[in-house]
């Protein structure tokens, strides 16, 4: 058997996201990871967010490593991957009380980072939280060097792919009925976005 997949990103980050996840997660119960990729936030998220039922997902040539991470924890409340392709229609279907992803706004193009949004949005329950970990540009500009420099070198592997700006991100979820419900400072320049989901006007006090 190969050896299991590991991301030091992953280790390095997950304790500052699993703080602010204890706080927002906190009347959630079904999550959709999306972009599980290693499985590595999997395991130690579900681990210590033992009320919630952690959905991993990501593309296919992801899952035998997710699958990896999983048999190892031995753990009950994180489930086997979904095959999911943001770019494709309509895969927020199915209902979860909250999404969260990390890092992967910045390496789909801006059109699927948009169409993402839009799915989000429907896979959420009025209340339904969507929370993205990742660098983000805010008033035109990077916020860090390293973050100027990341970017160019995103756009080096992939044209498509770039820091995306808070500003357009918000309008689309705005778009999508999802407000902006915290921002959150995390370690080496990077940010977690929360929006929640608002009901529509033909819902309001109905």
């Amino acid at each position: 058997m190969m050896d299991k997949p590991f991301s030091q990103a992953c280790e390095n980050n997950k304790a500052a996201i699993l703080e602010v996840l204890k706080t927002e997660l906190t009347d959630s119960r079904n999550i959709l990871e999306v972009g599980s990729g290693t499985g590595q936030h999997a395991v130690y998220f579900s681990k210590h967010l033992p009320h919630v039922y952690w959905q991993t997902s990501d593309q296919a040539q992801y899952h035998s490593g997710i699958r990896q991470w999983l048999a190892e924890s031995m753990l009950n409340n994180v489930c086997e991957p979904l095959c999911l392709d943001v770019r494709d229609y309509a895969w927020g279907e199915t209902r979860y009380d909250a999404v969260f992803t990390a890092n992967s706004l910045h390496i789909m193009a801006l059109k699927s980072a948009q169409h993402f949004i839009s799915q989000v949005a429907k896979a959420l329950p009025v209340g339904g939280r969507f929370l993205a970990y990742g660098p983000f540009n805010y008033n035109g500009g990077y916020t860090s060097e390293s973050n100027a420099r990341f970017d160019l070198w995103l756009k080096q592997q992939d044209p498509q792919s770039a820091i995306r700006d808070f500003e357009m991100l918000d309008e689309y979820a705005c778009s999508a009925r999802l407000n902006l419900a915290g921002d959150y400072t995390m370690p080496a320049n990077n940010r977690l976005l929360v929006w929640q989901k608002s009901a529509a006007q033909d819902e309001v006090g109905a």
